[in-house]
């Protein structure tokens, strides 16, 4: 039986099994997608003529604690990778360990960061060790699906825009290496912008680019680079992603469709980034920082061809219409798209103060020195990842608290349970109320998403992570609540005393309602009109988060985390509920901004 060659890239262009071969592909993240509809998003992307899924790895679900793997239920890897296959689709492999992605921390899990001397994405022992660990898991699982062993994975990329990052000039090698000797043996590239092209790569990889604009040269100076060898725009940026408090990106569909087809017409390949984003579930939103720390939203709709629901946007149409002509067969015709509800709005019934949660909680950890949250003895002492941590300590007296910027990110604060204000990286100097009385000085302090690109991935301890001061001089003795907002510890608050909300409402706090879905569920979009900031759970899922300052005014909630009857939903409220949970049929971006007029967009 003759040897299946795979994809090579020994030409101006591409070959799969020695014959002519391009490219037309698109991401689409499984994690970012409940699995029930990995079957719809891949059969839509077929029928818009894509014929090579794309898709990063992100490490940070795989291995949450160190050494616990999960590759199970909406993480089974190998189930999205043997679907594309059966769908008819070719699949490229980004499997970092750095993915960037919007993710938090790029997808690397933060327990790494409890080692002081870390240096992440080089090659330090702590790092590369931990990398070999996951790599074992990881590759075993997937070697067996590339092109040369029968399945669809034709190429792997090594790392992700390191020349953006580039610190160690022995990483790269060291991650094709990591990759090979793990039986990776089909196409191995590399993927950076233009200016990190000349420092992103590593011999023997073929280097791919990426950009939204057709501007400076940038195709020419890849082609210039790697003389008879295929182009590949490995992101052509469809939209962009959105933070808090901050316009929503759009990228106009025909500007869109006709950057794509002068690349086509000049023979390069292209994969679109996004096809279809998806939604960062859960506190999985990353963060941007070139000079100012800005949170990401848990929408990752990214103005892509098909919507944050899967629904068919211009762009899709405009797509189609050009990738049929690249086709010698018909593509297939999109299928229909899902029922959408409008459900009855919900009145909270119940609610629970987060002071009485506590009790729910872990038990607190005493320290004497302000303690990050990846450094409490929590998770089998790796540390807590995500949500908020609750400190307590005891002050004599009123006066100037100063968060020296220690704070990360934001921090509601109390004393005696009495909110005062708010510090984070803009406010960082409270006035106390006077008292002579020993009273309790609480600051409840969220993670609102850890920096997934730039230089300051190292530095991405959250919680409290210096000394806070009280009239110049630093707090200690702290009660540190983990109120990481997992699903153990919702279970637990579920089966304890709730109050009717003809009571006392008392913030933070729980708020408790029930949704009744009559015949098969469909998707919808949650609104929390008169909410300000909070976390939403639906039947124990966490729909991220919503904040009054936009540009997101909703949560996609998909149906198939919904079930006939009754269905459980909770919010985490920081400072002021609406009462009502309204549902909408489509989702409201807010106010937008053109991204093609944006210059951000062109240097990431």
């Amino acid at each position: 039986m003759a040897e299946r060659q795979g994809l090579r890239a020994e030409s101006c262009h591409f070959t799969l099994q020695g014959a002519p071969f391009r490219i037309l592909g698109g991401s689409i993240h499984y994690f970012r997608v409940p699995r029930a509809y990995w079957r719809d998003r891949l059969l839509k992307m077929r029928a818009c003529g894509i014929n090579t899924l794309s898709t990063y790895v992100p490490w940070n679900l795989h291995e949450p604690e160190k050494g616990l793997f999960n590759f199970k239920d909406h993480l089974d890897l190998e189930a999205f990778i043997c679907l594309a296959e059966e769908l008819g689709l070719w699949v490229i492999l980004r499997p970092g360990p750095y993915i960037c992605a919007e993710w938090d921390l790029g997808g690397l899990p933060s327990w790494l960061l409890r080692d002081k001397d870390m240096k992440l994405r080089t090659t330090y022992s702590g790092f590369t060790s931990a990398v070999n660990s996951y790599f074992d898991k990881l590759m075993h699982r997937v070697a067996r699906l590339q092109f040369s062993n029968g399945g669809p994975i034709i190429a792997v990329q090594v790392e992700n825009e390191y020349g953006s990052y580039f610190k160690d000039d022995s990483y790269m090698k060291y991650i094709k290496e990591a990759l090979m000797s793990r039986g990776i043996t089909e196409l191995l590239l590399t993927s950076d912008n233009r200016e990190g092209l000349r420092c992103g790569g590593v011999d023997g990889v073929l280097k791919t680019i990426n950009l939204q604009k057709l501007s400076y040269g940038a195709m020419q100076s890849l082609a210039e680079m790697q003389p008879e060898k295929p182009l590949l725009v490995m992101e052509y940026w469809s939209g962009w992603f959105d933070v808090w408090g901050e316009p929503h990106h759009i990228y106009p569909a025909e500007e869109m469709t006709a950057v794509i087809s002068e690349l086509l017409e000049r023979g390069a390949s292209i994969n679109l980034y996004m096809f279809h984003g998806g939604t960062s579930f859960g506190f999985m939103s990353g963060a941007v920082d070139l000079g100012i720390y800005k949170p990401q939203i848990s929408s990752y709709d990214y103005d892509a061809p098909l919507s944050e629901c899967g629904d068919y946007t211009l762009k899709y149409h405009l797509l189609r219409s050009l990738l049929t002509n690249y086709h010698s067969e018909p593509v297939p015709e999109p299928p229909p798209l899902q029922d959408r509800a409008v459900y009855e709005a919900v009145l909270v019934s119940q609610h629970m103060s987060l002071w009485d949660s506590l009790q729910y909680a872990e038990k607190p950890f005493k320290s004497e020195d302000p303690i990050s949250m990846e450094n409490l003895p929590v998770h089998n002492s790796n540390g807590q990842s995500y949500g908020y941590t609750l400190y307590e300590t005891t002050i004599l007296s009123g006066g100037s608290l100063n968060s020296r910027n220690n704070i990360r990110d934001r921090a509601l604060v109390f004393v005696d349970r009495q909110f005062v204000g708010i510090l984070d990286y803009r406010t960082q100097e409270l006035a106390l109320p006077k008292g002579k009385d020993a009273r309790t000085l609480s600051l409840l302090v969220e993670n609102c998403g850890r920096v997934n690109y730039g230089e300051a991935l190292d530095a991405q301890h959250k919680g409290l992570v210096g000394d806070i001061l009280l009239n110049h001089t630093p707090l200690k003795r702290f009660a540190v609540h983990s109120m990481d907002m997992t699903p153990s510890f919702l279970n637990r608050s579920h089966s304890g005393k709730w109050n009717s909300m003809t009571e006392s409402l008392v913030y933070p706090g729980f708020f408790k309602g029930t949704l009744h879905v009559d015949g098969e569920p469909r998707d919808t979009f949650i609104k929390l009109p008169g909410w300000m900031k909070g976390v939403v759970f639906v039947n124990g899922n966490n729909l991220g988060r919503y904040w009054c300052i936009g540009p997101q005014k909703n949560l996609y909630l998909p149906g198939p985390w919904l079930k006939t009857g009754n269905n459980q939903i909770t919010v985490f409220e920081e400072q002021r509920a609406g009462g009502t949970i309204v549902f909408a049929e489509n989702p409201e971006h807010g106010r937008t901004i053109d991204v093609s007029r944006h210059p951000f967009c062109t240097i990431i």
